[in-house]
């Protein structure tokens, strides 16, 4: 087995029982990421939902199928990818992450980083963007636009993309997507041409969805 994954794999189990933050106390378990733990290309996203809770993996609801969409519109699919989040636990409610937890957090998704090695980091919306570049630039600002940085000890080109439950409270929103989506092939240099992204089949949650701007999606 590959080094690269015997130690994410071991980091994945030294998370598991993590009690860094307050949120130790109302998850499920701790979704630590999933995917190719040798990708070029790797998504952080917010934090874990409802549904990544109970199973334990990132992208799994709503968002999550329509980000599955989205990868295939440019002929990747999950297991090309590495997905994590900022946050491995669940804030309560879905809330917003609060800047003690990402603090206390951020730790795993660096070591995350150094481990897999990708060559592009796509972050998914404004906590994401603004924890990786250290700036406090918006997603609306900085979306779509690549900036090389050095993350974690190595460089990596850093490309902010809107959160995909965006398109969920905003379908106009998915047009964007597509298009920031469209340029990961030529980022990753392998020249994929972008197929048409699939609509979703969307399932309703069983919580009731906040504004898009109060998840940080904007």
């Amino acid at each position: 087995m590959p080094v690269a994954v015997e130690g994410l794999e071991g980091y994945a189990a030294a998370t598991a029982t993590c009690t860094r933050c307050r949120l130790a106390q109302g998850r499920t378990q701790v979704v630590f990421g999933a995917g190719n733990p040798q990708a070029d290309l790797m998504f952080v996203g917010e934090a874990p939902g409802f549904h990544e809770d109970k199973q334990g993996v990132p992208f799994i609801g709503q968002a999550g199928k329509l980000l599955d969409g989205l990868l295939a519109g440019v002929q990747l699919r999950r297991e090309d990818v590495y997905i994590a989040n900022v946050l491995k636990c669940r804030p309560p409610g879905n809330r917003d992450p609060q800047a003690d937890e990402i603090e206390a957090c951020e730790p795993h998704l660096f070591r995350q980083i150094e481990l897999i090695e990708p060559k592009v980091i796509a972050t998914l919306g404004n906590f994401a963007t603004k924890l990786l570049s250290g700036r406090p630039l918006g997603i609306t600002r900085v979306h779509g636009q690549e900036q090389e940085l050095t993350i974690a000890g190595r460089s990596v080109l850093l490309y902010p993309i809107y959160h995909p439950a965006a398109a969920l409270y905003t379908p106009a929103m998915l047009k964007v997507l597509e298009a920031d989506f469209a340029r990961l092939p030529e980022l990753l240099g392998c020249g994929a041409q972008p197929a048409a992204v699939p609509e979703p089949e969307l399932e309703p949650e069983p919580a009731v969805a906040a504004p898009a701007e109060q998840l940080g999606l904007f």
